[in-house]
């Protein structure tokens, strides 16, 4: 009976302990949470090209920053004298337009990037997964490109037009030419969210630190573009975009 007591007392100490162990673990990582959510929001209010404006006269080029609250894409004219993006995108990659039998007077493309088994596999958040949450803390995750075709989309809270110069536009278009992997032959293309939307491989390596909000505003901040500091929340990006 003693040798049993000792036992139930040394079970009860392990599981006190363990509860100790496991409540400061939660507690360490709910401090690196709010330590990194607070650098984001110190990070997004410093100012990159302080007092920029946004460009005047004809030729200017109005671009969009659009948000669903989480994730951030820029939207720029499908084709002007500066681009073409139907060249690496084109509307035959939709699932709405196979093989471009199907027209559809497309005007804008968005162009997001983003970690890829979070793009291609959480369809919602809900399907996130905490082991890859894990894994990209970690070590990271392979970048993929997020393409839109939009048909003259209406200024919002969401969708936030900015108008900029010619110079700031084709170092933007540079900018964002650095994601896209063009490699040998025809390119992968995966299925989006709606039939107007598809993902492309892409360069880069989504981490904590480069996010695909940082990757907005990493974009627009090389351009020469007014946004913060670092960005890694889409709220840092749209800060800097006035509403309409």
């Amino acid at each position: 009976m003693a040798a049993q007591a000792r036992r139930a007392i040394g079970l009860r100490s392990l599981a006190r302990k363990g509860a100790r162990g496991f409540a400061v673990a939660v507690a360490a990582l709910l401090a690196l949470l709010a330590l990194y959510a607070v650098a984001g929001w110190i990070g997004s209010s410093l100012p990159a090209h302080r007092g920029w404006e946004e460009a005047r006269g004809p030729d200017a080029v109005e671009i969009m920053i659009g948000s669903n609250g989480v994730h951030t894409e820029i939207v720029m004219p499908r084709v002007n004298s500066d681009m073409d993006w139907t060249r690496l995108f084109p509307a035959g990659d939709l699932a709405v337009n196979p093989g471009g039998r199907i027209a559809a007077p497309y005007t804008h493309v968005a162009i997001g990037w983003g970690e890829r088994e979070v793009f291609l596999g959480t369809p919602t958040w809900a399907d996130l997964s905490p082991v890859t949450v894990a894994r990209i803390v970690a070590t990271g995750g392979e970048g993929l490109l997020h393409v839109s075709h939009y048909v003259r989309p209406a200024p919002s809270t969401d969708y936030r037009p900015l108008r900029i110069s010619r110079a700031e536009y084709r170092a933007l278009v540079t900018e964002i030419l650095q994601s896209v992997r063009t490699g040998g032959g025809r390119r992968a293309v995966y299925p989006g969210y709606l039939p107007q939307d598809v993902f492309y491989d892409a360069e880069g390596t989504y981490t904590v630190f480069t996010t695909c909000n940082e990757w907005t505003g990493g974009v627009l901040r090389r351009a020469g573009i007014a946004t913060g500091a670092w960005t890694p929340f889409a709220g840092g990006v749209m800060k800097w975009v006035p509403k309409p």
